[in-house]
């Protein structure tokens, strides 16, 4: 059982932090390993795939010439992709990002490591303002420290109609004071915010986050055409797994889902596990938003890399069986036990999607949304050796983060 920790001060978190905190996961910039040359891969770039190219890893970087003294990495037959950035992740390997300790957080963080996701966003669940707004001291000491890129707050401003895994006694519509609150308590790491937009507030609440510069998102709504209008209009920019809490497309009241995936200002995140989406719906998306417009997310919770049983998510039981995660109560589906690599491989092997395709909106596009697309999201020098290293079917081997192997592929 997964259960909630109680809560610290960031002076002692730090602390915490700083002995949790393993000797690879070290907050100041990678010396990397000595120079690589990775060759004899498809190599994806932003312009297209480059088949028997090259990567070569200097320190914690990219470079775009190789040292004399760097070592050759055959990686014929595989594929070299960039690290997978996940805009949505609630936790893994037995921890969450909500309640877990200083501990439990570092682990949740490795274990998506070791599925190729180099940079992730924590999200919280519904909860206490108060205590909403201490974990975000709390993470934003490791958004600080380098180990998460922020902190996305799905509720508690979301719609009792489309609550899914959330407490309906906990939410609240979305007054602009109270969502301030939980930004300044982030103290400038707070990335994204989900919210009912239809909701009293909801638009005022967009325009803030918008002049503050934090991703709008909609989701867990009940919003109808027009208000996702407006609410786009005010300034959102992402749809909240799409299709997933919120009203199905009908002919005659086609919905938040028409909207979103109409206007070119929204990315609209996906959780591509095989539950959450029929295969035809993620084909839907990508043809009418495109590749340039989609974000795969994970909505990991717990159970991501750790196995069925029972969990808390936020103050909510939750069973996971047969890796499908439901409320105790209910049976609502309660985010997933996704991995990027199977995201990824499930992606093209069962729908058929280009890898091109996969690798933007697996990296560039999530990079781009952060504002770090200068540093990830694409192999290219001067970036982040951050990278992924797949077999001829789509299986992760390797996974290196500012030119560290967190998983040695081995092979050469």
């Amino acid at each position: 059982m997964a259960t909630p920790q109680g809560a610290r001060g960031p002076a002692e978190f730090a602390a915490t932090a700083a002995r949790a905190r393993p000797a690879t996961d070290n907050p100041q910039p990678a010396t990397g390993t000595a120079p690589l040359v990775l060759t004899g891969a498809n190599v994806v770039l932003p312009t297209g795939t480059v088949n028997d190219g090259r990567v070569i890893v200097e320190g914690s970087r990219i470079a775009g010439a190789a040292p004399e003294n760097a070592k050759a990495v055959d990686v014929t037959g595989h594929w070299l992709v960039p690290g997978f950035v996940d805009l949505h992740n609630h936790g893994g390997g037995g921890a969450s990002f909500t309640s877990g300790t200083v501990e439990d957080v570092l682990k949740g963080i490795h274990t998506h490591r070791l599925h190729g996701t180099t940079t992730l966003v924590a999200s919280t669940v519904t909860d206490d303002m108060d205590l909403l707004a201490q974990r975000a001291g709390l993470l934003s000491e490791l958004a600080e420290q380098g180990d998460i890129a922020g902190i996305h707050f799905e509720g508690p401003f979301i719609s009792p109609c489309r609550k899914g895994a959330h407490s309906e006694k906990l939410l609240r519509d979305p007054d602009p004071a109270a969502v301030r609150k939980l930004i300044d308590a982030a103290r400038g790491t707070a990335r994204m915010v989900t919210l009912a937009t239809e909701l009293p507030g909801g638009l005022d609440s967009v325009r803030l986050l918008a002049e503050l510069g934090v991703i709008a998102a909609i989701g867990h709504t009940d919003a109808t055409y027009e208000q996702t209008v407006a609410a786009i209009d005010a300034g959102a920019t992402v749809a909240t797994h799409l299709f997933n809490a919120m009203p199905q497309i009908g002919h005659r009241a086609p919905g938040p889902i028409t909207a979103l995936l109409e206007d070119e200002r929204v990315t609209v995140e996906l959780i591509n596990d095989g539950t959450h989406l029929h295969p035809a719906a993620l084909q839907l998306a990508f043809h009418h938003a495109g590749a340039d417009r989609v974000a795969l997310i994970t909505d990991a919770m717990d159970a991501a890399g750790f196995g069925d049983g029972r969990y808390l998510l936020g103050p909510l039981e939750v069973e996971v069986t047969d890796g499908v995660a439901r409320l105790v109560e209910g049976g609502s589906i309660a985010g997933s036990t996704l991995t990027l690599d199977r995201a990824f491989q499930r992606a093209v092997t069962v729908d058929g999607l280009p890898v091109e395709d996969v690798v933007t909106a697996i990296s560039a596009n999530p990079a781009k949304l952060l504002g770090l697309y200068d540093r990830i999201g694409s192999l290219e020098p001067g970036k982040d050796a951050d990278l992924v290293v797949l077999d001829h079917q789509f299986a992760l081997k390797g996974v290196m983060r500012r030119g560290e192997w967190v998983v040695d592929p081995q092979l050469g």
